[in-house]
């Protein structure tokens, strides 16, 4: 997909900083990510959204607090205009439950209902809603009947969401709802934070976005480095933005964009981020090199230049840049002595690399010292490619809490 389109909805930057609505914000207040995702595109099912009227229930872990939210909404790999007639933000109280006394109605420049264009997304007005760090939030969407040919989602979101006919987002809690596994729409939500609150963005593929992690159990790997930096008094201004998707690849477009080209979108544009955390590759290298279905050939000088892009686009915009070693594979169906050669490469090229503001060797910290290129067996899920959760436990408490100015 080429450019995509960003439409921000509100009235202003008085009303975006809370000014004259209720909220005495300070001049140096801004917008601070505090929950994301990274969305693609699917084609729509025959009783997919759109095709009568009915409402999502999305649950979404939050990293830290605030008293100030927004949510973004997206569309943008629709091909139709997408039509959002309600949007309400509660916490959950578990389930397909809301607590009341926390909802608000989410309005779009004062509106209740907005239609977002094909390639485009949307940012709800602030609302006052006291969100308390780590905790699930609630977010209501309304979908009138209309033609979809494609959704925007993301595909695996390891947690279950709720749907139910007609507009009740307003309801405490659906009857009889029907569970579905994705996000839908929903791109993320941001709090107001002081000028030295920032995000930072994880980007990679399934080890990240937490593929076999516990369903519900927020064990993924960067939920487990938020949970540290909350218990820090020094970094809880810091929200973590989970921007895996399962499959990806640095170089090609494969199972959604590359991270080449949704670089832009994924993380540049996620508020407030400070740190890009870069744990991306070996799906490139098992892909190219695999002894059964070798396919989009790539050699070490391509994947580290692709990689040093990476860098070099954040540095830019004066991001800090972390670079995340590539966990084993060997004993995974696509591994080979090829791709275990550009693997250990490319790692090389991470923890020598000067251009890098940081390293974190999960490579070393999930490896078998008996056997280096697989996984210690107790932090293997047992594909031989992906952590349990263990591994993701011991991978988000590997990360140096000093790379962002702590202890």
């Amino acid at each position: 997909m080429s450019s995509v389109g960003r439409v921000v909805v509100g009235l202003g930057l008085a009303i975006a900083l809370g000014v004259g609505t209720g909220h005495a914000a300070s001049p140096q207040d801004h917008w601070v990510g505090t929950w994301a995702t990274a969305p693609l595109g699917e084609a729509n099912k025959a009783d997919g959204p759109g095709s009568a009227d009915m409402t999502l229930r999305e649950i979404v872990h939050v990293s830290r607090g605030g008293d100030r939210v927004r949510v973004e909404f997206t569309n943008e790999f629709g091909t139709d205009p997408l039509t959002i007639g309600a949007a309400h933000a509660a916490l959950s109280a578990g389930g397909s439950e809301i607590k009341l006394a926390s909802a608000n109605a989410l309005t779009f420049g004062g509106k209740s209902s907005i239609t977002i264009p094909p390639g485009a997304m949307v940012v709800s007005d602030p609302a006052d809603l006291k969100l308390p760090a780590l905790s699930d939030l609630a977010i209501s969407v309304f979908i009138p009947a209309q033609p979809l040919t494609h959704v925007t989602q993301h595909t695996f979101a390891d947690q279950t969401n709720y749907m139910a006919p007609g507009n009740v987002v307003g309801e405490k809690t659906l009857t009889a709802p029907e569970i579905f596994k994705q996000w839908r729409f929903v791109k993320g939500v941001d709090v107001l934070g002081a000028a030295s609150d920032g995000a930072i963005v994880t980007l990679g593929d399934s080890i990240t976005d937490g593929a076999y992690a516990t369903e519900n159990g927020n064990a993924r790997w960067p939920d487990v480095l938020a949970r540290r930096l909350q218990a820090d008094k020094k970094l809880n201004g810091l929200g973590v933005l989970n921007q895996g998707i399962g499959g990806n690849r640095v170089l090609r477009d494969g199972y959604g964009p590359s991270a080449e080209a949704r670089f832009d979108r994924d993380v540049m544009a996620q508020a407030g981020v400070k740190y890009l955390i870069i744990m991306e590759g070996i799906n490139d290298i098992g892909n190219a090199t695999s002894p059964t279905n070798p396919h989009d050939p790539v050699t070490t000088e391509e994947m580290i230049a692709g990689l040093n892009q990476l860098v070099e686009r954040a540095h830019i915009h004066g991001i800090k840049v972390i670079g995340a070693t590539l966990t084993p594979y060997v004993g995974a169906k696509y591994q080979s002595d090829a791709g275990e050669k550009i693997r250990l490469a490319v790692n090389d090229w991470i923890r020598l690399n000067k251009s890098l503001d940081g390293l974190i060797d999960f490579d070393m910290v999930t490896r078998d010292p008996a056997n280096p290129s697989m996984f210690l067996p107790v932090m293997d899920h047992g594909d031989h490619l992906h952590p349990g959760d263990a591994g993701y436990k011991a991978m988000g408490e590997a990360v140096d809490l000093k790379l962002f100015g702590g202890k």
